[in-house]
């Protein structure tokens, strides 16, 4: 069997395939044809695009916004606490942990972006996992989602959506389910409205062909923060005055405080996706297992990841997994896992955790009793979340580690020693 490779350049004046012997005249004819049809479907889009943009169908809900860039340049006195977000729903690429890119669907951070700009800002822009969204309990969030469009696959008009998982939406327009609500179809924007639910951590994702979106990249972190912030409890002898919940004693007390979602690729299926293949729903089996959108050792650098070597060098995977902090600190790491395949357990080497919250509910039964528990490891599915406490008063200067239990999964695909684990650093 011969092999045809290809070129890792997306642009249309690259070679479109290269002179592998014994390749047929025909194959290559075939090849070329298919990637400047391609190229073709990409002109006709971003016309469509361009024409669109012209229609002002980009729109920004935002009290105190005066331009359009959904940044609040007005306090409202009638929604003096709002924040304003504005997302871009696309698609881009990501790095894995053995150097491979792959092309997937995601969300990026157009805030501050004006509406005519906003259609060129978020195309091939996709963030992996997407921005974090971070809100105090009681705040009103608006959230504008703008669907830009899928540039390397001009062929699909998918709508997109914005779903907060585990947060029961007052009215179902807002809830990002399309049984219930709307989607955004291409060219548009919807601006999703929140009056902020109980502290805990959440999760997002795109709700549209969720098992695909999903697996293609569409999945956020997102947590709560309690009212009882910055009001000072003394929990076994040390101050606190951020708290993973209204907790009333400050036994849920922190000082460092790392969000880490757990997932994994399968890189058959984003392949296919991008070459424009039938989609192996039935034979979906993921080979990078990450946390926070990276494998191992890519889950402890502190920075973004370099960009891309494609569609203009994208920086798009910005959330490090490592942990930091000092001797005596209490950590609260806020695990959540949305992978459409898989549960994975994640276990901590030498530092004891304590669940006191799961799926953004106190751990607390209804006569007060906390029911907290101590645990060496954790396994989450699909859509659930745990808040976890690592003390680490008693616990040796050093490097720890936070490793998934899954030992097929601590590889990046085929390379051995990285996916789903990451460092825990005691000062």
């Amino acid at each position: 069997m011969r092999r045809i490779e290809y070129t890792n350049s997306r642009s249309p004046l690259a070679p479109l395939c290269t002179s592998v012997p014994g390749a047929s005249k025909k194959t290559k004819e075939l090849t070329m044809g298919y990637r400047t049809t391609q190229w073709i479907l990409m002109g006709i889009a971003a016309l469509f695009m361009a024409v669109t943009q012209a229609q002002a169908a980009v729109f920004v809900q935002c009290p105190g916004d005066t331009d359009g860039d959904a940044i609040i340049d007005i306090v409202d006195p009638a929604h003096p606490d709002a924040q304003c977000i504005h997302l871009a729903a696309g698609d881009g690429f990501s790095t894995m942990g053995d150097g491979r890119i792959l092309y997937g669907f995601g969300f990026s951070d157009i805030t501050g972006e004006l509406e005519a700009d906003a259609m060129m800002a978020g195309m091939v822009n996709a963030s992996f996992p997407a921005p974090l969204i971070v809100a105090d309990e009681g705040q009103e969030i608006y959230l504008t989602l703008t669907n830009v469009g899928m540039m390397i696959r001009p062929d699909l008009f998918d709508p997109h959506t914005v779903h907060w998982h585990g947060f029961p939406e007052a009215a179902p327009i807002f809830d990002g389910v399309p049984d219930s609500s709307v989607s955004i179809n291409m060219g548009s924007s919807l601006t999703y409205y929140y009056k902020t639910p109980g502290p805990g951590t959440y999760m997002y994702h795109c709700h549209v062909e969720a098992t695909e979106h999903m697996q293609m990249g569409m999945l956020g972190n997102l947590y709560v923060r309690p009212l009882q912030n910055g009001t000072p409890y003394v929990y076994g002898g040390r101050t606190y005055t951020q708290f993973v919940y209204n907790d009333g004693d400050g036994s849920t007390g922190y000082d460092v405080e790392v969000p880490i979602q757990m997932g994994s690729f399968d890189p058959v299926f984003h392949d296919a996706s991008e070459n424009t293949q039938p989609l192996p729903f039935a034979d979906m089996v993921d080979k990078y297992a990450m946390l926070n959108g990276r494998g191992y050792p890519d889950t402890v650098n502190p920075n973004p990841l370099p960009a891309t070597n494609v569609e203009g060098g994208v920086v798009s995977q910005m959330a490090s997994a490592l942990v930091e902090a000092t001797q005596g600190d209490r950590i609260l790491l806020r695990l959540s896992n949305l992978n459409i395949t898989r549960f994975y357990t994640l276990a901590s080497s030498g530092i004891p955790m304590t669940v006191v919250g799961k799926d953004a509910k106190l751990l607390r039964g209804p006569t007060g009793l906390n029911l907290y528990y101590d645990t060496t490891s954790i396994t989450l599915g699909g859509g659930e979340a745990m808040d976890v406490i690592m003390d680490t008063t008693d616990i040796a200067p050093g490097t720890y580690y936070l490793y998934t239990t899954n030992l097929n999964y601590l590889s990046n695909n085929t390379e051995d020693f990285g996916g789903m684990m990451t460092e825990i650093v005691i000062n």
